[in-house]
């Protein structure tokens, strides 16, 4: 409730201001603005899912501050080589990395003398999830997981299955799938996700591990078997495709998604991070990039710089787990 103010206290305020209106208010976290253009530093080349959120954050800066911000594309080594960059730059609050799996999680343990550590980036939030997608080609027969396992178990090394590429999100998906199930199957990786589906499509492949596009609709037109996703929920893009917790008993913790959000350097001031924090939970909360990331079969993912620090370090944890147990070490190219 607001309290009206005598015309003493008025006065009396009025004096005061001419003692210390010199001296400025400590800054609450909303009201932190940049001071320059905001650079929002992509690791990953045009196009895909980390480009387009690092577009759609800089579009809903640039209308929501009044400043200028842009997207500046630092590809290869599977992200490592932008995020390396990123931790160079001054923790001023004038530049933002966005950041997915591989760059943020798999590579602490992946990649031999990796230039750039976990403790020098600090999580702001998380912005989108999409599953991954396990489907069969037609002519492999396999029409469920629980077929897959059956079928594997009975003919080890029988299958092979594609991905786009060692160390990726599909890669490792398949891996723990492996790992938890005591199947064996033979890796056919391929230069990016669109060789994959190519592969997959021709027969090369029994088996492909993918991100939900653009495999979904070759499933959608009987081009390919969808046979599970990997979130422990259903997409809402597939609800007819059941999650692999549902396919077997041993997969009953089974949990890989592509995730995109958000990082800051480490030592970046708590009324920047905060700043960045609520304008990401507005820009989810938009119309329009509500139906644009519906379209991508993702889902929001807002949550707080302590919720993500501990969801990321989450991830990391998991992909070690993984990685170490698989004997998987690969060198930044």
């Amino acid at each position: 409730m607001k309290r009206l103010l005598s015309r003493r206290t008025l006065l009396s305020g009025a004096a005061a201001l001419s003692t210390t209106s010199l001296w400025p208010r400590p800054a609450k976290a909303a009201e932190w603005r940049p001071t320059e253009t905001v650079r929002i530093i992509v690791p990953a080349a045009p196009g895909g899912s980390t480009d387009v959120i690092g577009r759609y954050l800089a579009q809903h800066l640039q209308q929501a501050w009044g400043i200028s911000a842009v997207v500046e594309n630092k590809s290869g080594g599977g992200g490592t080589i932008g995020t390396a960059y990123y931790v160079q730059q001054k923790p001023d609050g004038n530049s933002i990395l966005v950041g997915n799996p591989g760059p943020n999680a798999v590579a602490y343990s992946i990649f031999r003398s990796l230039p750039y550590k976990a403790d020098q980036l600090q999580p702001v939030s998380n912005a989108i999830r999409i599953p991954n997608i396990v489907s069969a080609h037609p002519s492999s027969g396999i029409k469920s997981i629980k077929e897959l396992i059956t079928y594997l178990k009975a003919n080890p090394d029988k299958l092979n299955y594609g991905t786009s590429g060692v160390g990726q999100s599909p890669h490792l998906t398949a891996v723990w799938f492996m790992q938890l199930t005591g199947v064996k199957m033979t890796h056919i990786p391929f230069r990016g996700a669109g060789p994959a589906l190519t592969g997959a499509l021709g027969g090369d492949v029994a088996i492909l591990f993918d991100n939900l596009y653009p495999s979904l609709p070759q499933t959608e037109d009987g081009k390919l078997v969808a046979l599970a996703v990997t979130t422990p929920e259903r997409s809402f893009k597939a609800p007819n495709v059941p999650t692999m917790r549902e396919s077997a008993p041993e997969l009953a913790n089974f949990d890989v998604s592509s995730w995109f959000g958000m990082f800051m350097q480490a030592g970046t001031s708590r009324p920047i991070v905060d700043a960045y924090n609520a304008e990401i939970k507005k820009m989810l909360e938009r119309d329009d990039i509500k139906r644009n990331i519906a379209a991508m079969g993702a889902v929001p993912d807002y949550g707080t710089p302590e919720q993500y620090t501990a969801f990321v370090e989450a991830e990391i944890k998991k992909f070690a787990g993984i990685i170490n147990k698989e004997g998987l070490k690969m060198d930044v190219n």
